[in-house]
């Protein structure tokens, strides 16, 4: 399994946990909120999950925010790759 598809299923399984969301009807193109139905409290579950389970900050650009399932798994495995290679 790539890093890529590890981050999917995780965000997949946090938005069915956490955010109470069916898998199933999940793409990487769903958007949080026109698709998914997510507010502002659930888009900050859906980060804080996100950041603990991972063990990081995603410190995600607050002018351009995540807007899909794509978005949040891109900005996971970009802060992997960027703690990777700090280390």
């Amino acid at each position: 399994m790539t890093r890529y598809e590890l981050c999917y299923e995780t965000v997949l399984d946090v938005l069915a946990a956490e955010c109470g969301i069916d898998p199933t009807h999940v793409t990487e193109a769903s958007t949080l909120q026109g698709d998914l139905g997510m507010d502002s409290v659930g888009l900050l579950s859906l980060a804080l999950e996100l950041e603990n389970r991972f063990e990081m900050y995603l410190g995600e650009d607050s002018n351009q925010p995540p807007e899909t399932v794509g978005d949040i798994v891109s900005l996971l495995t970009d802060r992997l790759m960027e703690l990777r290679d700090a280390s």
